[in-house]
């Protein structure tokens, strides 16, 4: 700090000292004089003693700064090799940063690629199951719609009906001079619909086997024979006759038939024949269908 102090003093002197000689050209001894003469018209007589003691102080402090200099630039020197070790010491460590940030980057840049092949494999994963979920919603929308529709097949498969002569009360059907359809009124079932109480025909809505079956009850003295028809066609009877013996005639038959669609049965009293009905109910005709069939069943058959 001293030689700093002694420096600047020399430098503010030195620059006085050459202003003086650009401005008036003024040589040394002029210069001592106009300082004499100043420092007489700004200081007491005592100045010459004030300015000597100044200029023994000044140079001793100057005398006593030149040490410290030296020591200052060896302080400095050290420091600065200091910092330059320090520096390189920083150097290799950037480096070394540098080596490990590029590392860094290169795994962040390796972790970004497996990322997006990841989210590639999802949205691959994703689309294939939701892929599969439509084919399998598909499937049982498909499914549901077969159900549907074999739930509706099976409904127009389910034809059946049964039913006796008299809805109430007793009493004997026949003998007529000509044979007749007999109206079987109390119907016990008719699933489809397709037979009709008011005139005793069974009408077939599918084509199909059907199978049917009828009974017939009367008393002795009178033959009770009934036939079935299809499409005005005799197809088999149920007939019983005793002439001697007074018990009741009972008699049953049943047939298996192909119908087509519209196809038509019913079943026919014999002329002159007779039977009977009471709240027992023995005379009965029925049918249901078998199983339906195609045209390439029904040509094999």
């Amino acid at each position: 700090m001293k030689a700093l102090v002694c420096i600047l003093l020399l430098l503010e002197t030195f620059v006085f000292v050459v202003q003086q000689q650009v401005d008036g050209g003024l040589n040394e001894n002029e210069i001592s004089q106009q300082i004499s003469s100043e420092d007489g018209r700004q200081n007491p007589p005592k100045t010459d003693t004030l300015r000597a003691e100044a200029s023994t102080d000044r140079q001793q402090y100057c005398d006593l700064g030149i040490p410290d200099i030296h020591a200052a630039l060896r302080e400095l020197t050290a420091t600065v090799t200091e910092q330059k070790e320090n520096i390189r010491e920083l150097t290799t460590t950037v480096t070394e940063q540098k080596g490990n940030i590029r590392e860094l980057t290169a795994t962040v840049t390796e972790q970004k690629e497996n990322i997006r092949a990841l989210e590639t494999q999802l949205r691959e994963q994703q689309m294939f199951i939701l892929e599969e979920m439509n084919k399998k919603d598909e499937e049982i929308s498909n499914l549901t719609l077969s159900q549907v529709e074999l739930r509706k097949e099976n409904r127009d498969r389910e034809i059946a009906f049964s039913a006796s002569l008299m809805e109430s009360g007793s009493g004997y059907i026949g003998p007529f001079t000509t044979e007749i359809t007999l109206t079987y009124r109390n119907v016990f079932t008719n699933i489809g619909n397709a037979y009709n109480p008011i005139t005793g025909i069974f009408t077939a809505p599918l084509k199909g086997a059907y199978m049917f079956r009828v009974s017939v009850y009367g008393h002795a003295g009178t033959a009770a024979s009934v036939y079935i028809i299809k499409n005005g066609e005799k197809v088999v009877s149920a007939h019983d006759h005793q002439a001697q013996n007074p018990d009741a005639l009972n008699s049953s038959n049943g047939v298996v038939l192909i119908l087509e669609v519209g196809d038509v049965v019913y079943v026919r009293l014999w002329s002159g024949r007779r039977i009977y009905e009471n709240q027992n109910i023995h005379n009965t005709f029925s049918g249901f269908l078998l199983f339906p069939l195609r045209e390439q069943e029904l040509c094999r058959m």
